[in-house]
């Protein structure tokens, strides 16, 4: 079940997830291995009725954590977003796969 609430706390969670990685492997330290819970479980707080009030912090939150992810990634090289330090995907690779992640938001669909 997706849920309003679940889908912004996937959306949240899988950007803050990328973004620690990037920033761990551009100084060099294994990213710290995620404990999410995923779209395996619902939680209460997933359950809870969506208002208007939770619209807005939401946007408020994915813009803002959208905005860090951006400024981060228009710092980068060329070099850097395609041969980039440690294990796992590029940081091109990292951004696009994000970029095309729609599926919480698809599954729960417009929200006025």
């Amino acid at each position: 079940m997706h849920t309003p609430h679940k889908a912004i706390r996937r959306v949240a969670d899988h950007l803050l997830d990328h973004l620690a990685e990037l920033e761990a492997r551009l100084v060099g330290e294994e990213p710290l291995p995620d404990h999410w819970h995923a779209s395996a479980s619902t939680t209460r707080a997933d359950l809870a009725p969506f208002t208007r009030e939770d619209l807005d912090e939401a946007r408020s939150r994915l813009t803002r954590l959208a905005r860090i992810w951006a400024n981060r990634l228009d710092t980068l090289t060329e070099d850097q977003l395609d041969d980039s330090p440690g294990e796992g995907w590029s940081f091109r690779q990292l951004a696009e796969h994000f970029e095309g992640s729609t599926y919480y938001a698809d599954a729960v669909g417009r929200l006025t």
